[in-house]
C-alpha cells in the first residue's frame, strides 16, 4: 500500500501541499485537466522549481483574473458536485471544506449555513484542497500521514481584520492534532492546510513503518530563517496490515492506600468523562506494601478532565502522563438476526481478511435473561449469524 507522510518542520498550507505532491512525481497535465471540469472561471496554474534556502522546491500559484466572490459553503459544495471528478475526490474535497465551515462557525458563533469564505472561499483555495486531493488519486496514496505541527506566534491579516497566529479556525482545526512551541513570529499553518490534514491524516506524530519511494519538497511563499518547505515523502507500508493509527495518552498512578469502592467509582467516572480504556494492576510498592496501578487511556484533550478526576478521587499526590500510538485493526458494526432476537456485532479487518467477531455484550445479556437461555449460547449464535451475513456479502 503506498502511503504519503507530510513532514511539516516549517508548517502547511494549501499550496505547498499541492507543490510537494508535484513535486513527488502527481502527473500535472493530468492534474490540471481535471480541476478545469470545476465550473470556475478566471483562473491559471503557475508551476516553477525555486529555491527556498538551500532546498531545491515546486512553487504553485493560482493566478486569477479580476475579483472572485466569496462563497458559501453550498456553492462551494456545488461548485465540486457539478466537476468531473472522480467521486471519491468529490467527496474528500467536500469533506475538508466541510471541517472549514464547521471551524468558521465556531469561532464566529453562526451556522455553517451562514458562513461567507473569504480567502479559503476564493477560487485559489478551492483548487489548492481539491488539487490537493486529486493528486493523492493521481499518484494512487491510500494513506495519509503526518508530522505534529509547529505552533508560531504573531498576527495574520484577514478578511475579519488582524488575528492571532495560528488564525482562530486553524486553531480549532489543531485541536486533537499534536503541536510543539516554534519560536518564529509567522504563520505557519494556514486554515486550508490545517483542514487538508484533519480530513485526510490517519494520525500525527511519527511515521508509520514503511519504505521510502520519493521525497517531493513543496515551496511556502515567505522567506524564513530555515527553508519554507513542505516535505512528502511516499513509500510502501512495510508492515502490510493496514492498522489504524492515533496518538493517545497514558496517565498512571501508584496507590496503597484506596479501597475496592473507590476504585469502582473513580473508574465509573472516568468512562463517563470518555476515557477510552480504565484498568488496575496488581502492584508491590516501597516497604513491601501490595498496592495497584490504576491505568487511564484516552484522548490528549480530555486530559485536563481526567487529571482533575484522578486528583480529587483518588488518594494520589500526582501521576505520571505520556503519549502512547495505538494501533489497531478497522472495525465495523453489523446487526445480525439470530433465533433469540437480533443482535449487534462488531466485526474486525485485517486488511480484508475478518480476524474477529465480538457480539455486543449488553445485547446478549438482555437476550438471555429474556430468553432464559444461556449467554454462551445467544454469542454463539451471533457469531455464526454474522459468517454467514458476511459470506454473502
Amino acid at each position: 500500500m503506498l502511503v504519503a507522510y507530510f513532514d511539516c518542520f516549517a508548517g502547511i498550507s494549501g499550496d505547498m501541499t499541492l507543490g510537494a505532491l508535484l513535486d513527488a512525481g502527481a502527473p500535472i497535465d493530468k492534474l490540471i485537466s481535471g480541476l478545469k471540469t470545476l465550473p470556475l472561471s478566471g483562473w491559471d496554474l503557475k508551476v516553477e522549481r525555486i529555491r527556498k534556502g538551500a532546498i531545491a522546491a515546486t512553487s504553485v500559484s493560482v493566478l486569477t483574473d479580476g475579483h472572485q466572490p466569496e462563497r458559501r459553503f453550498s456553492d462551494i459544495e456545488q461548485i465540486i458536485a457539478n466537476s468531473e471528478l472522480p467521486k471519491t475526490v468529490k467527496t474528500q474535497s467536500l469533506d475538508i471544506f466541510r471541517l472549514l465551515a464547521e471551524a468558521e462557525a465556531k469561532v464566529h458563533n453562526i451556522s455553517v449555513d451562514e458562513v461567507h469564505f473569504h480567502e479559503v472561499g476564493a477560487v485559489d483555495s478551492i483548487v489548492d484542497i481539491v488539487g490537493v486531493v486529486y493528486a493523492l488519486h493521481l499518484l494512487s496514496v491510500e494513506g495519509v500521514y503526518a508530522s505534529a505541527l509547529p505552533f508560531s506566534r504573531g498576527r495574520v491579516k484577514t478578511a475579519h481584520g488582524e488575528l492571532p497566529v495560528p488564525a482562530p479556525a486553524a486553531m480549532e482545526l489543531l485541536c486533537g492534532v499534536p503541536i510543539y512551541p516554534l519560536d518564529i513570529d509567522s504563520e505557519l499553518v494556514t486554515p486550508t492546510g490545517a483542514a487538508l490534514l484533519k480530513g485526510l491524516a490517519k494520525s500525527f506524530g511519527t511515521p508509520p513503518p514503511f519504505t521510502p519511494q520519493k521525497v517531493g519538497y513543496g515551496a511556502g511563499k515567505k522567506d524564513l530563517p530555515f527553508p519554507n518547505v513542505l516535505r512528502v515523502i511516499l513509500g510502501e507500508m512495510t508492515d502490510n496490515l493496514d492498522l489504524e493509527r492515533e496518538r493517545l495518552t497514558l496517565v498512571e498512578t501508584n496507590l496503597d492506600d484506596m479501597t475496592g469502592e473507590l476504585f469502582g467509582f473513580v473508574m465509573e467516572r472516568l468512562f463517563e468523562v470518555g476515557a477510552r480504556d480504565v484498568w488496575v494492576t496488581p502492584a508491590q510498592m516501597k516497604k513491601n506494601r501490595p498496592a495497584f496501578v490504576l491505568s487511564v487511556l484516552c484522548d490528549p484533550e480530555i486530559l485536563p478532565t481526567v487529571l482533575q478526576i484522578l486528583l480529587r478521587e483518588t488518594t494520589t499526590l500526582g501521576v505520571r502522563v505520556q503519549e502512547v500510538e495505538r494501533l489497531c485493526m478497522s472495525r465495523e458494526f453489523v446487526e445480525v438476526e439470530t433465533p433469540y432476537g437480533v443482535v449487534k456485532v462488531k466485526v474486525a479487518k485485517l486488511g480484508n481478511e475478518i480476524v474477529n467477531i465480538a457480539p455486543e455484550y449488553n445485547d446478549c445479556r438482555h437476550i438471555a435473561l429474556e430468553q432464559k437461555v444461556p449467554l454462551k449460547e445467544v454469542m454463539a449464535a451471533a457469531i455464526s449469524a454474522t459468517r454467514q451475513k458476511l459470506q454473502k456479502v
